[in-house]
């Protein structure tokens, strides 16, 4: 534990000699609990990009066919 709040350079409180774990966790929830919050909010914009991409490709596939229609010509016995 003294390691870890050496390495993230935590000083202890006011009259106190050591940092308390309850004060380092404290602060190391809140920066977890918004961490993750800011983390899904941006996989969520992420995916509606990815989503808007996917459509967009779709769309354009639709809109070319594979495929050429040509119209009927008028040859054979019944035409003539």
């Amino acid at each position: 534990f003294l390691e870890t709040t050496a390495y993230f350079c935590m000083k202890p409180k006011m009259g106190e000699k050591e940092v308390s774990p309850h004060s380092f966790f404290s602060i190391w929830h809140e920066f977890s609990s918004d961490f993750k919050d800011f983390w899904k909010k941006e996989n969520k914009l992420i995916l509606q990009e990815r989503v808007k991409e996917a459509e967009e490709v779709c769309r354009q596939k639709k809109g070319k066919s594979l495929y050429n229609i040509r119209p009927k010509h008028d040859s054979g016995i019944v035409s003539k």
